[in-house]
C-alpha cells in the first residue's frame, strides 16, 4: 500500500516520541573559556582591586626627591639614546652611594629583536644601568669630573631573578665600595627592583676611568 506525503505526514505525528530519536529544539548553552569568565568571591575567586583615580596615584610618589633629573643626568654621564637608561636619581649620599629610577618603556629598540613576542629588557643591559647610576655617584667624586667616560673593568656575581618587561618602573641602588682617584679606579656593588621584588643584583662591578 502506499501512503500520500499528506497521510505520512500524518502518521508521523501522531506517533509516540521515540528514545532513539528526539529532535532537539533547545541546543546546549555556549561554553565560555575560563579564562573570558570573571571570578567573583562567591565562587572562590578574587575581586578586582577597587578603583584610584590618576591624581590620588600621582600623589602616592610625591614625597620622592629628584636629586639629579634627566638634565642633570646627561651633564654628569656621556651617554646618549639609545644608551641612556637612567631617568632620575632620586636619594644621594654624594661620594657613597644612590639610588635611581629607570622607566621601562615598549618603545626601546632592543625590544624588536629581544623578543618580537615576549619583550624583556636584556640582563646586560639592566647591569649597564647600574653602572651609569653608579657613574653618576663617581664623577662627582674627588678627582674625576662629569662628562669623563668609565670603562667596564670587571663585573661579577651577577644574579637575575625575574625578567623586566615594559612597563616595569625599575628602582636601582649603588653603593661605592672602593675609589682610587691617583689611578681613576672605582669598585661598586648594586641591586634593582621592581614592584618591591629584587630582579638583579651584582655583588662587584669595577670601572676605570679613561685618561
Amino acid at each position: 500500500m502506499r501512503l500520500s506525503p499528506s497521510s505520512l505526514l500524518l502518521l508521523l505525528l501522531l506517533l509516540p516520541p521515540s528514545n532513539s530519536f528526539t529532535l532537539n529544539l533547545h541546543p546546549p548553552a555556549l561554553k565560555l573559556p575560563s579564562t573570558l569568565l570573571k571570578s567573583s568571591p562567591e565562587d572562590g575567586g578574587s575581586a578586582p582591586p577597587p578603583y584610584v583615580d590618576a591624581r590620588t596615584l600621582s600623589s602616592s610618589t610625591s614625597s620622592e626627591a629628584c636629586v639629579f633629573p634627566i638634565s642633570e643626568i646627561a651633564a654628569t654621564l656621556p651617554h646618549r639614546y639609545p644608551f641612556a637608561l637612567l631617568d632620575r636619581v632620586v636619594s644621594y649620599e654624594a661620594g657613597s652611594r644612590a639610588v635611581g629610577v629607570k622607566c621601562v618603556t615598549q618603545n626601546e629598540p632592543h625590544f624588536t629583536g629581544h623578543f618580537p613576542d615576549r619583550p624583556i629588557m636584556p640582563g646586560v643591559l639592566q647591569v649597564e644601568a647600574l653602572a651609569q647610576l653608579a657613574g653618576v655617584v663617581c664623577l662627582n667624586m674627588e678627582g674625576a669630573e662629569p662628562g669623563s667616560v668609565f670603562f667596564f673593568a670587571a663585573v661579577d656575581g651577577v644574579k637575575w631573578k625575574k625578567p623586566v618587561t615594559p612597563g616595569d618602573k625599575v628602582y636601582m641602588e649603588v653603593e661605592i665600595t672602593n675609589w682610587k682617584a691617583r689611578f681613576g679606579i672605582a669598585k661598586a656593588k648594586g641591586r634593582a627592583y621592581v614592584d618591591g621584588e629584587e630582579v638583579v643584583s651584582v655583588e662587584s662591578m669595577t670601572f676605570a676611568l679613561a685618561k
